[in-house]
């Protein structure tokens, strides 16, 4: 693909999702892009491409960026940091709010919704420790179609083995065909789902008890990382908790870290027990 045919792709993308495409990328544009070309009509890669140097369709955008965004993502992604949600962060949070009985968390850029999922997951495994509260779990991402996946919990056979252990699969799922399984219609109340960009404002969403982010700040540029990361602030609770990707981390004095993993971030003025307070098992990464 030429130099000026790859610009476009690389700004339409920032420009509407945020996220950064580089050279080394340029493989995914015929991968990804063809079915899209055929969809509508165009004889070629190229011939989308000249119209999406005028005034495109915006419908044709959404599919482009659609098509470009990353969906991957898996039951129990790292495995610890739910672990962690389940063992440690649930017990502080029913300290905290133990008068109003309910916890919000918003999970976004959530895709297929597996993350959400094994969130409701966690919070089941504890039970009776639980009874009488409510979890509500916001799951928001840019694509339609993913959340539409979401929304009805069915997933094949490859999606469930990528991180479900088998125990849950067979507790709180249905097997609907020879290769496809449903999430649980209890599990499946606990998520509201919504189209949402973050690049967009984000006051209108609320404030959340704990945010979940993983593995999308790094596909932003610093800029707007930084910002980003600002607003998901505003949208926190002063004693909530953020949940990064393993390798992420605030690039502002904002937060400090909860756990010597640095996957999950508290507010500077946050009440809660600083990473050196953490029980050691936990700090070590024990589960």
């Amino acid at each position: 693909m030429r130099i000026t045919d790859f610009d476009i792709y690389q700004h339409l993308l920032k420009e509407k999702s945020g996220l950064v495409l580089v050279q080394d990328q340029s493989y995914l544009l015929d991968s990804r892009l063809m079915p899209i070309a055929k969809k509508w009509g165009f004889s070629s890669l190229d011939a989308m491409t000249a119209v999406l140097h005028g005034v495109p369709d915006k419908d044709l955008v959404y599919d482009v960026v659609e098509a470009m965004t990353t969906k991957d993502t898996s039951f129990f992604r790292d495995t610890w940091p739910f672990h962690m949600f389940r063992d440690e962060i649930l017990t502080m949070l029913k300290k905290v709010r133990g008068s109003q009985k309910k916890i919000k968390i918003w999970c976004a850029a959530a895709a297929t919704g597996q993350e959400p999922y094994s969130l409701g997951l966690m919070f089941k495994e504890r039970g009776a420790d639980f009874a009488g509260w409510k979890l509500d779990i916001l799951s928001t991402d840019i694509s339609v179609e993913a959340l539409e996946q979401s929304k009805i919990g069915i997933y094949s056979q490859f999606e469930v083995q990528r991180g479900l252990p088998v125990r849950l699969l067979l507790k709180h799922f249905k097997q609907v065909d020879d290769i496809n399984w449903q999430i649980s219609s209890d599990l499946r109340k606990m998520v509201r789902h919504q189209t949402f960009n973050l690049l967009d404002n984000m006051s209108a969403l609320g404030k959340f008890d704990m945010i979940v982010c993983r593995n999308v700040l790094g596909e932003f540029d610093a800029p707007l990382r930084k910002k980003t990361l600002e607003k998901l602030g505003n949208q926190l609770e002063k004693d909530g908790f953020l949940f990064l990707g393993n390798g992420e981390k605030p690039e502002n004095d904002a937060f400090r870290p909860l756990h010597e993993k640095r996957g999950v971030w508290v507010l500077q003025d946050s009440p809660h027990r600083s990473a050196s307070d953490v029980p050691q098992a936990l700090a070590k990464g024990a589960v």
